[in-house]
């Protein structure tokens, strides 16, 4: 008798282990296809473009004096046209910017994180003064990059789009572009 317990024991503890029915079964949901096999082909890829040559803005120069006429031009000079300036938002710098500075090019990345002098900024690959930059804000129209003691390196004008010219406190252009 002791055999016959054990043995239908045993019978009903591996039974218990195992089903006869698929789980998908019980669901009423139609098993998935298998994903599709083929070949991988890899290729090389083309060059990155140069970046866009630093917009530079005409001045208007007056039209010449005769000096015999002994009178200047009724007409006066026109007025200096610079491209058109949208408002300058900090909202609208946060994120990744290419630089062109000192013949180099490098990349920054502005964050609304407040640091030393304003919102945190990180330098990548920049050139001279341009690599100290880890900060940045807005004054007025004007983009301005700082160090991390809060010092200016740069301030920028707004060039039109999302483009952004100017001078580093040293006088090399620069340029910050998308």
């Amino acid at each position: 008798m002791m055999k016959t317990c054990a043995v239908l024991a045993s019978v009903l503890a591996v039974s218990a282990c195992t089903r006869s029915v698929s789980p998908m079964a019980d669901s009423g949901l139609a098993p998935l296809r298998p994903a599709p096999t083929g070949q991988v082909s890899s290729s090389q890829l083309p060059p990155p473009p140069a970046p866009p040559p630093p917009v530079t803005v005409a001045t208007a120069t007056p039209p010449p004096v005769d000096p015999t006429a002994g009178t200047t031009p009724a007409s006066p000079a026109a007025p200096v046209q610079t491209a058109s300036a949208g408002p300058v938002t900090r909202e609208g710098l946060v994120g990744a910017w290419k630089v062109s500075s000192g013949g180099g090019n490098c990349q920054i990345f502005m964050a609304l994180t407040k640091w030393t002098g304003g919102y945190r900024a990180a330098s990548r690959g920049c050139p001279g003064q341009v690599a100290d930059v880890s900060a940045w804000d807005v004054s007025g129209s004007q983009v301005v990059l700082k160090d991390s003691s809060g010092s200016t390196v740069a301030s920028l004008n707004n060039s039109g789009g999302t483009r952004y010219d100017g001078q580093t406190t040293g006088g090399a252009a620069i340029s910050l572009y998308r």
